[in-house]
């Protein structure tokens, strides 16, 4: 009876194992649900048809005509930005939040010139089939580089920019971080599990401290990088840190034209190949509390509001303070 009911107790606590396994989700992020409906733009590029994936939110209530563009960062996705879409969907806005090319919910080609102008012009046909023809663009970390790569090639379209701790406030190859090839970042990317996605999040984007609420986002990127489509998810986004390294915007803020504010959590420390860097330069990068002030001056019309003690995704650890404080600049 005793061994009976041990190997009851053992069948069930494996049964549990197995249903407590983290999710895998589909090449195109199959699986995974986002706050509001997912639509799919379909196009040509480079040869080959693609999708993105997006969610165009309508505004709540009474609407201000504005509408505004979301870019994701590199381990984010568009339904990342849910508690700011319905902060501007509430606030009167119309909300579209893509996914690029290469991301979460969008084809994953097996070859790819990525550049930020690529993605900036597959965004901006994806507006033109939308019917927008003038926006505010939002960035976050590398949806920063890409916001700003954007409003540098479409200046008259773009009435606002505004990014949060985005990523390239410094020119890394220039500052002496060594180059990974784009092999070996695929090959690190092939590693990738959530024990590692959680640690690196951990100590670089939330300067050391964790919520529970965090966990959803990290299933997220390591259950689309675990799923079926695991070899060419990782491929692609090796090819992507090599755009992200190699083609920096920092030499460009000067010549941004809009009203442009940066909001930026004072205790981030990311930095692209950091992890590979020499000790007397690791220890130089990635301190947005004082690249946020720097950067702010380079901007003509450069604002900058600091979240002091918040890392890299202040929308997501405070998303009430960071809301108004967006929201704040976007009436004024």
């Amino acid at each position: 009876m005793l061994r009976a009911t041990a190997l009851a107790l053992a069948c069930l606590t494996s049964a549990g194992a197995i249903a407590a396994a983290p999710s895998t989700y589909g090449q195109q992020l199959e699986g995974f649900t986002y706050p509001y409906p997912l639509r799919h733009f379909d196009f040509q590029s480079q040869g080959q048809a693609l999708q993105m994936g997006y969610m165009d939110v309508p505004a709540k209530g009474k609407a201000n005509g504005h509408s505004v563009v979301l870019m994701h960062g590199k381990n984010f996705c568009a339904g990342t930005w849910e508690t700011t879409l319905d902060a501007l969907s509430q606030a009167g806005y119309r909300v579209i939040a893509p996914d690029q090319v290469g991301f979460c919910t969008s084809s994953k080609p097996a070859h790819y010139q990525y550049s930020f102008q690529q993605l900036a012009d597959n965004t901006h046909a994806l507006l033109a089939q939308l019917g927008v023809d003038r926006a505010i663009i939002l960035g976050h970390s590398t949806g920063g580089m890409l916001a700003t790569r954007y409003a540098l090639m479409y200046p008259q379209q773009v009435e606002r920019l505004a990014m949060v701790n985005p990523i390239g406030l410094e020119d890394w190859k220039a500052l002496g971080v060594p180059y990974r090839t784009v092999d070996q970042w695929y090959a690190r990317e092939l590693k990738l599990d959530a024990e590692g996605v959680r640690n690196y999040e951990r100590n670089t984007y939330y300067a050391g401290r964790w919520k529970p609420e965090y966990e959803r986002w990290v299933q997220m990127l390591v259950g689309l990088n675990q799923g079926p489509g695991h070899r060419l998810v990782a491929w692609n986004s090796a090819l992507i840190y090599d755009m992200i390294f190699t083609q920096p915007v920092v030499h460009e803020f000067k010549d941004l034209k809009m009203p442009t504010l940066l909001l930026i959590g004072d205790q981030d420390s990311t930095a692209i190949g950091s992890d590979i860097a020499p000790p007397e330069i690791k220890a130089r990068l990635g301190q947005y509390k004082v690249l946020g002030p720097q950067v702010a001056k380079l901007i003509p019309q450069g604002e900058l509001v600091s979240f002091e003690g918040l890392g890299h995704a202040p929308q997501i650890e405070e998303p009430g303070k960071f809301h108004q404080a967006l929201l704040g600049w976007l009436q004024r």
